[in-house]
């Protein structure tokens, strides 16, 4: 397997690149920027962002991303209608208020009870298949909205690395952004599912070749009593009953947005609008796996 690695840190994490052969300085380069520019057009945590334009926008406004960005919008689409609304893109402002701000506050200033899915419009919610028109990669909103794209975002830039090195001959690599992986070759790797119970042990493994594996786990970006990133879009509330998922796909960005739809909707119900695998553990300590994961669960397996 791949063992020249490249490491670099974009969008707030760690990417690592294995390949057999270093990468060349050329390449580098344009890995990082890449990644440079993927940050800098769709990160709220940055004024310059186009992100950050559709935030401040008062009155709304016509916001033309790079063509390429319709695949983002377009399986934010698919997993928005898969789960009645939970996984949203509009979650940003709700982050922002439980502390996972522009200054990393981590205090929440939401003292306020959780909006029922039922009374969203009544609570002025914004949501994405009622307050965004897109036409392609252009968003028109009416009022000013707080995107952010982590449901899928750092799986889509995973993909786009392993694009740019597919498009240079490179026939055997891993790109892993913090658990967002993508591979490519004639040997398959062995990922350990981390327990976010205690991250020094696994709860099983999982063999990935050609493809690419996600996880998401409440631990991994966790403040506060109960608060994480995994938010539910209908709510403005972390989820509890999930704590960690590891979803395996063609391409990475649907792997990272079905990792995060495994928290809030049935797996039979994702199956069947998507082509995957995944491993699901909750709470009480049960773990739910699809009949055609490649790997093992050591865990007590329930449904």
């Amino acid at each position: 397997m791949p063992n020249c690695r490249f490491s670099f840190d974009a969008i707030g994490t760690r990417f690592e690149i294995d390949t057999p052969q270093p990468l060349s300085t050329i390449m580098r380069e344009r890995v990082l920027e890449l990644t440079e520019d993927f940050d800098r057009l769709y990160s709220r945590f940055r004024d310059t962002s186009l992100i950050a334009k559709i935030a401040a926008a008062k009155g709304g406004g016509v916001f033309a991303f790079p063509p390429d960005a319709a695949v983002m919008f377009d399986l934010y689409d698919r997993l928005h209608t898969a789960t009645d609304g939970a996984v949203d893109p509009l979650v940003g402002a709700d982050l922002e208020r439980l502390g996972y701000d522009r200054s990393y506050s981590l205090v929440s200033t939401s003292d306020t009870a959780p909006c029922p899915a039922l009374q969203r419009p009544a609570c002025n919610r914004p949501a994405w298949n009622r307050d965004v028109t897109r036409h392609g990669a252009t968003l028109t909103t009416g009022r000013p909205l707080t995107i952010d794209l982590g449901a899928l975002g750092k799986g889509r830039l995973v993909d786009l690395i392993a694009d740019l090195l597919k498009s240079k001959d490179i026939e055997n690599f891993l790109v892993d952004g913090s658990g967002d992986m993508r591979h490519r070759g004639n040997l398959p790797v062995t990922v350990g599912l981390e327990d976010p119970r205690d991250p020094s042990r696994v709860i099983g493994i999982a063999t990935l070749a050609d493809g690419a594996l996600c996880a998401s786990a409440v631990n991994r970006r966790a403040w506060g009593d109960g608060l994480h990133h995994v938010v539910d879009g209908r709510t403005g509330r972390p989820t509890h009953d999930v704590i960690a998922t590891w979803a395996v796909a063609a391409d990475a960005a649907t792997a990272d947005g079905l990792a995060k739809a495994l928290f809030f909707a049935p797996a039979a119900r994702l199956r069947q609008a998507f082509d995957f695998s995944f491993v699901r553990l909750f709470a009480d300590g049960r773990a739910e796996v699809s009949d055609n994961f490649d790997g093992e669960v050591f865990t007590e397996k329930g449904h």
